[in-house]
């Protein structure tokens, strides 16, 4: 199950993340979102656990949570939809 990470502090490292899902089982991968022109966090993340019952004991136990001066935002990940994937539509009044 992928999971979403949110409210990341900036002092979170991918090591802190698995380290802090370990405790619920095995991980997959650990991946922190960094910005493509600076390279700084964008304070979120994924992490993949295999087991659908460990992951959900992981959004669990660890939303709401402290890490590192943050409360975790922790839940189920959702595939990005055409909408969220930038580009084409912008708003706007109709042309006549």
């Amino acid at each position: 199950m992928n999971i979403y990470v949110g409210n990341l502090s900036r002092d979170v490292s991918e090591e802190d993340l698995r380290q802090a899902f370990e405790a619920f089982g095995q991980i997959e991968s650990v991946n922190i979102i960094k910005d493509k022109f600076s390279g700084e966090p964008r304070g979120f993340g994924f992490v993949e656990m295999p087991s659908k019952t460990e992951a959900q004991s992981a959004i669990d136990g660890l939303n709401g949570k402290d890490l590192k001066g943050q409360s975790l935002n922790v839940n189920e990940a959702r595939p990005r939809s055409e909408d969220r994937k930038g580009g084409g539509k912008r708003g706007g009044g109709r042309r006549f």
